[in-house]
């Protein structure tokens, strides 16, 4: 694979009489492309794998298209970044930047977002010039194996996308990969068990590896916010893909003279969704993925019923659809800091609600996990919000608004949620290595 990529900048160098950069342009936007052509196939076959409503599944085709182009336009600036000369405070010496790619990186992803995790590391990793290989989550592979298809329409050549399907765990491909010798990079979305395995078996060799683990997001009502606004805002941070979203804002903390109102407006909303077929028109939620990871949920609430916790809403006692792992929106209140559904990541629609009377306190909660990918404030203050988010432990934050995640920005988190950054430019120096030349200036 390694030649192969040599093959692939030559031919964006000779063949195209381009640099290598802009060569490789082209390559995204076919894929980009062939995403677009084929929107609404691929959204179907998201929501048929995967289990989430159509509306949510365009959404994330929306995503991925946008992320290709994002990086072949990234793919054409690299060409400018590089040569470039470092001022030196030393006389009669210069240097001299480029950017390399990291060679071979194994990309390995998970089941809640087919194509748009794998377009977060596949697109800037072409775009830096590595050859991939590629393992989706063996729950969802099928819009992954139509994403093959897109690539060799696309022209890329033989070898420089590879495309591997089996199990993540013990000894499957996923552990197989993080631990080949030919492999220079890897970059994995997913649990924190497997990351840390993951960073184990690329220990011996000192092989880098970039991880976007889990998460346990707070967001944060305060006293100035307008109930309605708010209830819509934790609705969407937690019960959007049933729940299945790393960085969902699972832990609510709202401020005491708020909730009242706050957890009628959510009981209301909450009774009010529509579960049901994720191809029907106007399903809100579809299923979970798996019938593992509505166990997983089911056992978290028994834990909730021995931990004696105060339920507002418990989706077992709802009537649901025969057919599919569904399980509705569960949402608790006036949880301890020390309850696991507190502390630990669940991964489905499940909101555990608390307290606090001033900032101080709002924020010591907040910070208190082990985690910190995400947070949202609530407040009809924005100055207010954006000075309390600066405060906060993670590596988004939204104020005032829905998840949105544009490509321009970055995406990682603090502490325990892993190690590195997504999109942006960050996303592309995350598949480059960094190089200088030095000798007497001209």
């Amino acid at each position: 694979m390694q030649a192969v990529f040599l093959q692939l900048a030559h031919h964006a160098r000779l063949a195209d009489g381009q640099p290598f950069g802009a060569g490789r342009a082209p390559y995204l936007e076919a894929m980009a492309d062939g995403l677009a052509r084929r929107r609404q196939e691929l959204a179907h076959l998201s929501s048929r794998n995967n289990g989430k409503p159509l509306a949510e599944a365009l959404l994330d085709l929306d995503d991925a298209i946008a992320c290709y182009r994002y990086y072949a336009g990234q793919a054409r600036a690299l060409d400018q970044r590089q040569g470039q000369e470092v001022a030196l405070a030393q006389p009669g010496l210069q240097a001299l930047g480029y950017l390399d790619p990291v060679g071979v990186v194994a990309l390995i992803t998970p089941w809640n977002f087919p194509l748009v995790t794998s377009a977060w590391k596949l697109a800037p990793a072409l775009a830096a010039g590595c050859a991939v290989v590629f393992k989706p989550s063996e729950v969802t592979p099928l819009p992954e194996l139509a994403l093959a298809e897109l690539a060799l329409k696309a022209g890329l050549p033989a070898g420089v996308f590879n495309l591997v399907l089996g199990d993540g765990e013990g000894e499957g491909v996923g552990a197989a990969l993080s631990s080949h010798p030919d492999i220079d990079k890897v970059s994995f979305t997913g649990s924190n068990r497997v990351g840390e395995a993951i960073m184990a078996a690329a220990a011996p060799a000192s092989r880098a590896v970039a991880l976007e683990l889990g998460g346990k997001s707070p967001i944060l009502v305060l006293e100035d916010a307008d109930p309605e606004q708010a209830a819509e805002l934790v609705m969407a941070g937690i019960y959007f893909n049933a729940g299945q979203i790393c960085s969902a804002t699972s832990r609510l903390l709202v401020h005491r003279a708020l909730a009242e109102p706050l957890y009628r407006a959510l009981a209301g909303r909450i009774d009010a969704l529509r579960l049901g077929d994720p191809l029907a028109e106007g399903t809100a939620m579809g299923p979970l993925a798996s019938a593992r990871q509505r166990r997983v949920v089911l056992d978290y609430l028994a834990v909730a019923e021995a931990e004696g916790l105060a339920v507002v809403r418990d989706g077992r006692h709802r009537a649901l659809p025969a057919r599919g792992f569904f399980l509705a929106p569960v949402l608790f209140r006036d949880v301890p800091a020390a309850s696991r559904l507190w502390r630990e990541e669940i991964f489905g629609p499940v909101l555990c609600g608390r307290s606090f009377d001033d900032e101080e306190e709002a924020v010591r909660l907040a910070n208190d996990s082990d985690f910190g990918l995400a947070a949202t404030v609530v407040s009809g203050d924005p100055e207010r919000a954006r000075r309390l988010g600066r405060r906060l432990r993670a590596g988004t934050i939204w104020y005032n608004s829905v998840q949105v995640v544009p490509c321009e920005t970055s995406w990682g988190g603090f502490k325990r949620s892993g190690i590195g950054r997504e999109l942006g430019p960050w996303g592309l120096n995350a598949f480059l290595e960094v190089k200088h030349l030095l000798g007497p200036a001209d």
